[in-house]
């Protein structure tokens, strides 16, 4: 068998120390995972005894897969998140992919903001619809794109980047939206849980669920468990059953795993004081000075700018090396020159850890 053109393609990351594997989790201070309410290592998150709970589906939703938990667990939250109905997914991914290669349509324009998550982009790509990105964040490019759409209009973005730790202008994008007849479809993947008074995300703090065509809620972060939501109009739920090939197309998940969205959900809107604790952290870090350039972040990603592989590597190693699980985002995952710590607070993190952090780095950049 010839895999010569795989060995090429796998050199030419080892070459630019861009080259990924995978690793076991440790016993390191914790300043890497997405768990930012800890719930994920909490063993309350589901009581019921697991013998009463099918640990596989048998199907996809639209044969076997489909049950009374998962069809009550979504009216659950989108009564939470004041929405109309809901659709669960197996994963964040494949509700971005599911949701944006089946809804717009050829004739159709997509406008996305250049940092959205490579979900959205992949679903994007399957879509037959046109598709711009503009600039991050930046309204007067979204408003150029704008004027110049065709068809059905779709404006795509995330509530917090993962990648940046920086909120979108919703309100302004909204309103554009408004004024130019476009739908707007929200990834809160990384508000979900921390933003909020009860971690209901970005886009009801600022009171904008009526103006959302669709709202993608993730499961895998500070929900602490698996799986995904998309939230909007009853129409849109059966549209997405109907043309969604990553919802048709897939075995649905198991009545364990959505037992403990069920439970996560009964769970976070409660937990205020490790959300002030971990808004304190942020704080914290936010305040501190490091030695190196440091992004402005208000959420539980806090990024570190070191430019190059080679430095944000070795930076990491020492990190990692005085017991903090700190990993790099290296080019190409992020452009070439913002290579960066992506660093993420928790609720069960403490001060004297976020102090030696600090330290660490002080010290890193001398």
């Amino acid at each position: 068998m010839n895999e010569d053109f795989l060995h090429k393609k796998l050199n030419e990351r080892k070459q630019q120390n861009a080259y990924r594997e995978l690793r076991l989790p440790t016993n390191k201070i914790d300043f890497c995972s997405n768990d930012y309410l800890g719930i994920a290592r909490s063993s309350t998150i589901d009581d019921r005894p697991s013998t009463i709970l099918r640990a596989g589906s048998t199907g996809s939703r639209l044969l076997a897969g489909n049950y009374a938990l998962i069809e009550e667990t979504e009216t659950m939250i989108a009564k939470f998140h004041e929405a109309e109905s809901g659709l669960i997914f197996n994963s964040g991914y494949d509700a971005n992919v599911g949701l944006m290669s089946c809804v717009p349509q050829r004739g159709d324009t997509i406008i996305y903001d250049y940092l959205s998550h490579a979900s959205i982009r992949d679903g994007i790509r399957l879509s037959f619809a046109e598709s711009f990105s503009f600039v991050h964040n930046r309204l007067d490019d979204l408003e150029k794109r704008l004027k110049i759409a065709k068809g059905n209009i779709f404006v795509v973005t995330e509530s917090v980047f993962s990648m940046d730790g920086d909120y979108a202008p919703l309100n302004d994008i909204s309103a554009l939206c408004e004024k130019y007849n476009a739908n707007l479809i929200i990834d809160e993947a990384h508000a979900t849980g921390v933003v909020g008074e009860k971690g209901e995300g970005l886009v009801q703090h600022l009171q904008l669920q009526n103006k959302c065509f669709a709202r993608v809620y993730t499961f895998g972060k500070g929900v602490g468990c698996h799986g995904a939501v998309i939230l909007g109009s009853k129409t849109l739920r059966n549209y997405l059953i109907n043309f969604s090939r990553a919802f048709i197309y897939t075995t649905s998940l198991p009545e364990s795993s959505v037992a403990a969205i069920q439970s996560a959900y009964q769970i976070f809107p409660q937990m205020n004081e490790e959300r002030n604790h971990l808004n304190n952290l942020i704080v914290q870090f936010q305040n501190a000075s490091i030695g190196f350039e440091k992004l402005k972040s208000e959420t539980p990603i806090q990024i570190v700018i070191v430019p190059g592989n080679d430095a944000v590597k070795k930076l990491a190693m020492q990190l990692q090396e005085n017991n903090f699980d700190i990993r790099p985002i290296v080019y190409p995952t992020v452009p070439k020159g913002s290579e960066r710590l992506r660093i993420v607070m928790h609720a069960f993190n403490t001060r004297e850890e976020v102090r030696g952090l600090v330290e660490g780095l002080r010290v890193g950049s001398r």
